[in-house]
């Protein structure tokens, strides 16, 4: 998700300055994905220039920003694009399991057991977060988080497995490399 995409969504709820969208945002998403007040004006300056937010008159020293018609299309097309696979971050986890298979020296049945084990005590937490009550927004979202991890632990033991069948194969050295000229 943008942050872009997640303040024009908020400010189709009414007129908010920076503090009351970063609030709100950490709030509807639980502060899963806390924001930068920085990041927040830095993102309200954009939209700005880009006709997707009005900048209203100061009061009491803060000045609101409300969507605008364009902010309103852009809105609507967000909220009706899937979300695809590639949009998303690269999954850090499957990156450093990647590389600590062809990194000399590294233990790799550790490297999976260290992450299974936060993995399952992050389980734990929002499995306990998810006892509490809470609106809708911030339920789902953890709700979400839970599936995730599940499915890391899923996951972690298909390494498990796969590292018990793998056989190393040799890896040109950076001197066989050839350079393109």
């Amino acid at each position: 998700m943008s942050v872009k995409h997640g303040l024009l969504a908020l400010l189709e709820r009414g007129p908010m300055y920076g503090y009351q969208l970063r609030a709100a945002f950490d709030s509807t998403t639980g502060g899963t994905w806390p924001l930068n007040i920085g990041q927040v004006y830095t993102t309200l300056s954009r939209l700005e220039r880009d006709d997707l937010v009005a900048a209203l008159p100061e009061n009491e020293g803060q000045r609101p920003y409300e969507i605008t018609g364009h902010g309103r299309d852009e809105l609507k097309k967000w909220f009706a694009t899937p979300v695809q696979r590639s949009d998303r971050p690269r999954d850090e986890v499957a990156i450093k399991l990647a590389l600590a298979i062809t990194t000399p020296g590294v233990d790799v049945a550790k490297v999976v057991m260290t992450q299974r084990t936060a993995t399952m005590r992050t389980l734990q937490e929002y499995t306990r977060l998810k006892t509490q009550p809470g609106d809708l927004p911030w339920l789902l979202v953890l709700d979400a988080m839970i599936f995730q991890t599940e499915a890391e632990l899923r996951w972690l033991d298909h390494c498990e497995a796969s590292l018990l069948r793998y056989e190393p194969q040799t890896l040109p050295q950076p001197a066989d490399v050839e350079v393109p000229r």
